[in-house]
């Protein structure tokens, strides 16, 4: 919805209080999807300059390591024009706020949505003003139905790579874990429960094991429990980064 959730102070201390009692280590805010910072329409980019930044001050207010964000859609209109009115609405909702970051999601690259590749990502942080509390979320899935290979230790590392030379590594600031219903390039965003998808439980795991990934803060979107993760969920995440972690290891000692 566009009208948001009046939080009050206490609200924010009772939350930062709760989660301090357990082994979660970083909370995400994902901004509403009704926003779309490159519309055309001034009405629009209105509401989607209001909802952003209200989900900073709540990010601000529970100690959240950012607000994660789709940032629009092109549609038909020119990418770059549609890009530089994107860059305008989140400095705007920067600006407006103090401390919490912001991390541009990448797209499967279905129809205008903005941020299928790493040059449009670094376009979008260059037209907010490249300020340090600019960031990126990468999502497996997004990766994978776009065009990059994050399926192998070397394609993922290539991919990184890529990724530091466009982007830079000091920009990724938060993972989107998911497996992908769509092949490689498909350029549809269909999430798959882990380990079934197209990327499969060895893909996941390497995606999970990445070194360049090690204290990112990391998001299970999808599960077996009406779609959304539970604790059987978590737990075979975490056992295939481990399971991803020790083929590393092996692959190390036999060079």
């Amino acid at each position: 919805m566009w009208r948001p959730t009046a939080y009050s102070e206490d609200d924010f201390a009772e939350f930062r209080e709760a989660i301090s009692a357990t082994p979660i280590k970083a909370v995400l805010i994902h901004a509403v999807y009704l926003i779309n910072c490159a519309t055309t329409d001034r009405e629009m980019r209105k509401r989607s300059l209001a909802s952003l930044t209200q989900s900073l001050r709540v990010g601000e207010g529970i100690g959240a390591v950012g607000v994660v964000l789709h940032a629009g859609s092109a549609k038909k209109d020119d990418v770059g024009k549609a890009i530089a009115r994107a860059g305008k609405v989140i400095k705007q909702a920067l600006d407006e706020t103090d401390r919490c970051h912001l991390h541009l999601e990448d797209t499967a690259g279905a129809g205008g949505t903005l941020g299928r590749s790493f040059e449009e990502l670094a376009a979008m942080l260059d037209a907010a003003g490249g300020g340090k509390r600019l960031g990126v979320c990468l999502d497996s899935c997004h990766l994978f139905a776009s065009g990059y290979d994050v399926s192998t230790p070397k394609s993922l590392g290539e991919v990184i790579d890529e990724f530091d030379r466009v982007v830079g590594l000091d920009r990724l600031g938060s993972l989107h874990v998911n497996d992908s219903t769509v092949k490689l390039g498909s350029n549809r965003d269909r999430h798959a429960i882990m380990g079934e998808g197209e990327l499969g439980e060895r893909g996941c795991a390497v995606f999970m094991s990445e070194p360049r990934f090690e204290k990112l803060p990391g998001v299970l979107e999808t599960g077996r429990d009406s779609g959304a993760p539970a604790a059987e969920d978590v737990a075979l995440a975490k056992k295939l980064r481990t399971r991803g972690k020790s083929a590393r290891a092996r692959t190390r000692s036999k060079r």
